[in-house]
């Protein structure tokens, strides 16, 4: 088996649709109406009431038992374009126990999404704040001979 989308079970397909292409910035790949196909590999679906998910699933709960994640390598600005999009913030952008920042909140049917910097990006700022390689190992968690080969490429 092979991954082809990850699926969400939405409420309002005109609404996640304009979502998931104006604020979130995925491109259209295919739409079929109450089926569309972004890019990055999600899809969104309108499941009518007598679709056999929308009957034997609860897919109308608020229950968040998926994150999609996300990476961007200018996180301020992300983050700056989301909160200007009035979306509703679940954490606020901040540093992650292991160094890395990040934030999170949800589309409109409140399915929470992460952003969070990218391994080198996050590494790499540990490194300008005067950590050596030995400190962002004990931050991070990250095997020294990844740290090396991350900054090599820096």
């Amino acid at each position: 088996m092979k991954l082809n989308a990850f699926v969400l079970f939405v409420s309002d397909i005109t609404q996640s649709k304009k979502f998931y292409t104006d604020v979130i910035g995925l491109d259209i790949i295919y739409d079929f109406g109450n089926n569309i196909t972004l890019s990055q590999n999600i899809a969104l679906w309108k499941a009518s009431e007598q679709h056999p998910i929308q009957q034997k699933l609860d897919t109308k709960s608020n229950v968040n038992k998926v994150e999609l994640y996300f990476e961007e390598d200018n996180i301020e600005d992300c983050y700056q374009n989301l909160i200007s999009a009035e979306v509703e913030i679940f954490q606020h952008l901040h540093e992650e126990p292991w160094g890395q920042r990040t934030f999170r909140f949800f589309d409109p049917d409140h399915h929470l999404i992460e952003v969070g910097e990218p391994l080198k990006v996050f590494v790499t700022n540990m490194l300008m704040k005067g950590m050596d390689h030995q400190q962002i190992h004990q931050k991070s968690g990250i095997p020294l001979e990844d740290i090396k080969e991350i900054l090599k490429k820096e």
